[in-house]
């Protein structure tokens, strides 16, 4: 079945095209049959039939010589007199073999070009405009494309970009709570070990998918903020309610981690009282993320160089949900403040 599929699915525009002419050139047959069929043909009109079917040979190169030569080399570089100047010498070459046509299959009839121009003219710029449109829309389908490869291709970059940026001294100083817990032979290490391997694995494995499940991004964010909190101690005031209602939502990896790691990152350090605030909240598809930690300038000046450039964050917020997505942030009484609203899609 997949080669099969692969296969119409890889040749579809051609077979597409076969169809489309093969329709073409059934149907004056076909007119033919609806209203001539009752009485037999005459050898006139049967020569007449002959006469169109050969003809029609000439539309299919007419638009093939546009939509592969003539539109993309003339009429997209706006050479508008030279494009109207080919045009009109195809015409005359395409009434020059009708006229041979004309004088071998209808012999006894006289030739006249300007009712063979009248005859042709119609299904000249039929297929002309036909031609220009196909280009066009086909074009634009393809430029579209290449545009959402690219756009998928630059998510997939800033996604590892992203991974680069989650802060390595988080890492580092995760291994060395586990050092000082093996010498003390704290029961805190083994599940501080697993903790660690969680987020290793779910970093690294896990979010090469273009989605997720909500839950696996929230056990990610639960395991980071424990780490983060068994690191800091008891002096972080910390609050967090990640469990929402419905968890069975499907959300792009690491969407929603840049926002924790910089409040960790800003929000404690030097900071005399330092507190942190994550809730998300769940009604229906629409997802409500807020992060609130408190700040100084000095700590503030002090990272301006690390963690994650929210640039980048609400670039990528933008790319995959456009209107859907609303990001706010704010700094007020010495609160930094994220809110974000998604609108989740299946």
């Amino acid at each position: 079945m997949r080669p099969a599929f692969s296969f119409i699915q890889k040749y579809q525009s051609t077979l597409l095209h076969v169809l489309t002419w093969s329709i073409f050139f059934l149907l004056p047959v076909i007119l033919d049959q609806g209203y001539g069929g009752r009485r037999p043909r005459s050898a006139q009109e049967t020569d007449f039939l002959y006469l169109n079917t050969l003809t029609n040979f000439f539309w299919v190169i007419l638009f093939y010589l546009n939509t592969r030569v003539l539109i993309p080399n003339l009429l997209y570089k706006r050479k508008f007199a030279g494009f109207l100047l080919i045009q009109l010498l195809l015409f005359g070459v395409i009434l020059f073999f009708h006229r041979i046509l004309f004088s071998i299959l209808l012999a006894d009839l006289s030739f006249s070009f300007y009712r063979s121009a009248l005859y042709n003219g119609i299904p000249f710029v039929f297929i002309l405009m036909a031609a220009i449109a196909f280009k066009s829309v086909s074009d634009k389908i393809k430029s579209d494309l290449v545009a959402s490869e690219k756009q998928r291709e630059n998510l997939k970059t800033e996604l590892a970009f992203l991974r680069s940026q989650i802060n390595p001294h988080f890492f580092l100083n995760v291994i060395n709570n586990t050092v000082a817990l093996a010498r003390m032979k704290s029961e805190a290490l083994e599940p501080t070990l697993l903790k660690l391997s969680s987020l290793v694995k779910y970093m690294f494995y896990e979010t090469d998918e273009e989605k997720v499940l909500l839950k696996s991004e929230l056990d990610y964010l639960r395991g980071y903020i424990d780490l983060q909190k068994q690191r800091i101690g008891d002096r972080l005031n910390l609050i967090t309610d990640l469990n929402p209602t419905e968890d069975w939502h499907a959300i792009e990896p690491m969407l929603l981690i840049p926002f924790v790691e910089n409040a960790f990152k800003h929000g404690t350090g030097l900071i005399p009282e330092p507190a942190i605030h994550i809730s998300l909240k769940t009604s229906g598809n629409d997802l409500h993320f807020t992060v609130k930690n408190k700040y100084t300038l000095a700590e503030e000046t002090r990272d301006s160089g690390s963690g994650i450039d929210l640039a980048n964050v609400k670039r990528r917020l933008e790319l995959l949900y456009g209107d859907k997505q609303h990001l706010s942030i704010q700094k007020s009484d010495g609160w930094y403040t994220v809110n974000l609203k998604l609108t989740l899609t299946p």
